[in-house]
């Protein structure tokens, strides 16, 4: 379970609010999506979640592990997948992938297993021993998702994680997930596209501005839709759940410019 608690952040340079007093209970065994468009502040707000950067007031509890007070035994308990793939590029993959599992005090036998397996289902088994440099950044961004695994964590967080990859990679990560919270893991993902959470999510968070302006599971957000005059059923048009998306988008004050 990952818990924000009245979390904000402004950029001193801009005098941006980038998060605004947000507040999240993301359970176990779930999906759980962070919808919001460009600008809106989930990278922030991820950050904040992973200890990248400070929040100027609220805390963070993962597992129940305060973030600032605990921060190593907090980290030890998520897996994360940045939005860009920023690799060491002088390594070959299997050695970044060992470094991961160092960072992370996995057994030799654990780290072999979890490698061949990932590897296998994201089709990097026979580039392992190729140099990160030569990679592209679809190929970058499944070793990142391999590495995010590499210690097993209970709960695993991505920026929006889908971007580059082909469709069978994305289609392994959609069953990655699945596992992941059948198993009792929590799964927290970014995404500024209403499609692609509504096929994976079973409960989303959508924000604006840095404000939370809607949570709940599909169905609430269908009854939403329902109550502002759209017909039952119905996924297309402006009656379809990308059009309340950028409805609520809008009625919270629009994009971030």
């Amino acid at each position: 379970m990952i818990e924000l608690r009245n979390i904000s952040k402004t950029y001193a340079k801009s005098g941006t609010k980038a998060v605004d007093s947000l507040t999240l209970q993301i359970p176990e065994g779930v999906i759980y999506g962070f919808l919001g468009p460009n600008g809106a502040g989930k990278t922030t707000t991820i950050r904040i979640m992973t200890g990248a950067i400070a929040a100027d007031s609220g805390s963070v509890l993962i597992d129940g592990i305060d973030l600032d007070k605990s921060p190593i035994e907090a980290k030890q308990r998520f897996g994360l997948v940045p939005d860009t793939p920023d690799l060491f590029s002088k390594l070959r993959a299997y050695e970044y992938l060992n470094f991961v599992a160092d960072v992370y005090r996995v057994p030799t036998a654990a780290r072999i297993s979890v490698i061949e397996n990932l590897a296998a289902r994201f089709e990097l088994s026979d580039v392992l021993k190729s140099p990160i440099s030569s990679m592209s950044r679809g190929m970058r961004m499944k070793l990142n998702l391999i590495a995010s695994l590499v210690h097993s964590p209970h709960n695993w967080i991505l920026d929006e994680p889908i971007v580059g990859l082909d469709p069978h990679s994305a289609f392994a990560l959609k069953e990655l997930m699945r596992e992941h919270t059948a198993a009792g893991g929590t799964v927290f993902f970014s995404t500024h596209v209403m499609e692609v959470a509504e096929r994976i999510c079973d409960e989303l968070a959508i924000i604006n501005r840095g404000k939370l302006i809607f949570t709940g599971n599909l169905e609430a957000l269908r009854e939403l839709r329902e109550s502002r005059g759209a017909k039952p059923g119905s996924e297309t048009g402006d009656e379809s759940l990308e059009a309340l998306f950028l409805a609520l988008v809008e009625d919270s004050g629009g994009l971030k410019l």
